[in-house]
């Protein structure tokens, strides 16, 4: 089916769909629903993550964090005093870290115990990064971004003169990256201290991706997409036009993916836009990149067909949940992808399943587990 016979139309149930990256991708395919997981009523915007013995956890805007089977069995459920945005990140011992609008980061235990809660000055928004040593970055509606200990004590705090909403990045050499409400994207070093800050147009409420040679990019709410190198510098920015939350993923050759408003993007390593196709609704979901040589993205309301690095539009497949999506798909190493709509979490097995790309950053918030960390 080509692109110019495929009618985009507004439907009230979301549709996930693969976007092809090669022409040797299937024209069309059906997905297998392998299960779902009833949740909270409402939207999530939390994307789940996925620990390496198979368990996904999943936060709600319900307040409550699950812990799923690969099989699709509840095998507990811890509830907060408010709303978890934050997505859930899993350290090596396989510990549970998030923060919750009820101005607290948490740790669980994969048994669904307490360890510790660390509190802050305001809603906890942002997902953690994980570094090598163990060490936990994020940030807060408090203006400060926070660097804990695996044992929730302080490391350090940083200043800024507005709200973090974003997730930090961290790279190769241990700089984290993140960006503030202030306009500024900092870059810090492992100890706290500013290497340096790069002033956009606007808020910055998206979260950076890191390719193989250290270059850091993001999006500000100024409609340009930033490429700067590892010293701060500017290498290019690209105008999309418009406010995203959608972080980009990279392929193995450096080329990037994300949505822009109404807008799908690649874009080149060089800042070359490869290609971009408009949708009918705003998107802020973060794309995923294949080993089978598709990306898959959700979209709100929408159906939509398939492109690939030609430019063609084969269609791939789509799947139709049953709820508004507005959270990031997630794939493990078995290429099942993982799903919340909000009232549910799906585990769909695509036609071609694979894992996630072997790039420096395939997938929101890096890998399976959310850790933040640059391969």
């Amino acid at each position: 089916m080509s692109w110019h016979s495929f009618k985009l139309t507004r439907l009230c149930p979301a549709l996930f769909l693969a976007l092809a990256l090669s022409a040797a991708a299937a024209d069309t395919n059906t997905v297998s629903e392998l299960w779902r997981v009833r949740l909270d009523v409402g939207t999530s915007t939390s994307s789940a993550a996925v620990a390496p013995d198979g368990t996904i956890y999943q936060g709600t805007f319900g307040g409550r964090m699950h812990a799923i089977s690969p099989e699709g069995k509840v095998l507990w459920t811890f509830r907060t005093n408010h709303e978890i945005k934050s997505s859930p990140a899993i350290g090596a011992d396989g510990t549970i870290y998030f923060g919750c609008r009820d101005w607290k980061f948490y740790a669980l235990t994969p048994s669904g115990k307490l360890k510790w809660t660390f509190a802050t000055g305001a809603w906890v928004d942002s997902s953690p990064a994980i570094a090598g040593d163990g060490t936990l970055y994020f940030g807060s509606w408090d203006k400060s971004f926070y660097a804990l200990t695996p044992e929730g004590q302080l490391k350090w705090k940083f200043a800024t003169s507005n709200l973090i909403t974003t997730s930090p990045a961290i790279a190769a050499d241990g700089t984290i990256y993140f960006g503030s409400h202030d306009k500024y994207f900092y870059a810090l070093t492992p100890d706290g201290k500013l290497k340096w800050k790069f002033l956009t147009g606007a808020e910055i409420d998206v979260s950076p991706a890191i390719d193989a040679e250290g270059v850091v990019y993001f999006g500000s709410t100024d409609g340009n997409l930033y490429a700067l190198r590892p010293d701060g510098s500017e290498q290019w920015r690209v105008r999309t036009g418009s406010f995203t939350a959608s972080s980009p993923v990279l392929d193995v050759e450096g080329n990037l993916y994300l949505a822009a408003s109404r807008t799908i993007f690649s874009i080149g390593h060089d800042g070359t836009v490869r290609w971009q196709h408009p949708t009918d609704v705003p998107m802020d979901m973060s794309p995923a990149a294949i080993a089978n040589g598709q990306v898959y993205l959700s979209f709100p309301w929408l159906s939509i067909g398939s492109m690939d690095r030609t430019n063609h539009w084969p269609q791939v497949w789509n799947h139709r949940l049953s709820f508004n999506l507005a959270s990031s798909p997630n794939i493990d190493q078995a290429g099942i992808i993982y799903a919340c709509d909000g009232a549910s979490l799906y585990a769909l097995k695509p036609p071609q399943p694979a894992p996630p790309l072997n790039s420096s950053w395939p997938l929101w918030r890096a890998n399976p587990q959310h850790t933040g960390r640059v391969k």
